[in-house]
């Protein structure tokens, strides 16, 4: 369980807290592209993870930021990802859905690698079929396009409520193949496993 807190709390340390100074939509805790995300849903999200957390024996303040920036930062990304997804008419199945959320990962169990890149069990079926989508879209591109991805992603403009503050949102500094797989999060994440002896 060492080795999971370590790689979450290593993840979290290249999130930045800025104000956001364009207007929200009322109820709001953020807006990416043509989606809102209310901070209702938010709340309950953030709570599914925190039972998560505390059902698997792991310390939410090893996160080092609020469980609300860090469950709010990956449905930005799935919100980002699920559209341009529709924008390039991607389908996953079902079936790839399930193999997703089968996936443990570098941990012990599917769960844990969930929770270590930030999804929440009431969203992971969105977050499986927006990773998959993502990695069938990447192949698609090829190692050429991948840059027009990039960019393509990041086109999805995000604001965030600035009462949750904002995390980091710039996808050109990560691994082009990561996007959703392994989030804004997800390059400390795995760099960090790779380094730790499982606990």
């Amino acid at each position: 369980m060492k080795s999971i807190r370590v790689a979450v709390a290593a993840a979290a340390v290249g999130i930045a807290l800025t104000a956001c100074s364009s207007p929200m939509q009322a109820g709001a805790a953020a807006v990416v592209g043509k989606e809102r995300i209310s901070t209702g849903q938010l709340n309950r999200d953030a709570e599914a993870y925190r039972a998560a957390l505390k059902q698997n024996k792991l310390d939410e303040t090893a996160l080092g930021v609020p469980v609300s920036q860090y469950v709010l930062q990956r449905l930005a990304d799935i919100s980002a990802a699920r559209q341009l997804l529709a924008r390039n008419n991607v389908q996953v199945t079902d079936k790839e859905i399930d193999a997703k959320l089968q996936d443990p990962g570098q941990y012990q169990s599917p769960q844990i690698n969930l929770l270590a890149l930030g999804v929440a069990p009431s969203y992971a079926r969105e977050y499986a079929r927006t990773a998959v989508g993502m990695a069938k879209l990447q192949q698609q591109a090829g190692q050429g396009g991948i840059d027009k991805l990039r960019k393509d992603f990041a086109s999805i403009k995000t604001t965030f409520n600035p009462r949750f503050g904002v995390v980091n949102t710039n996808p050109s500094q990560e691994n082009p193949s990561l996007f959703v797989d392994a989030g804004r999060f997800g390059k400390a994440t795995s760099q960090q496993a790779q380094q730790q002896p499982q606990g």
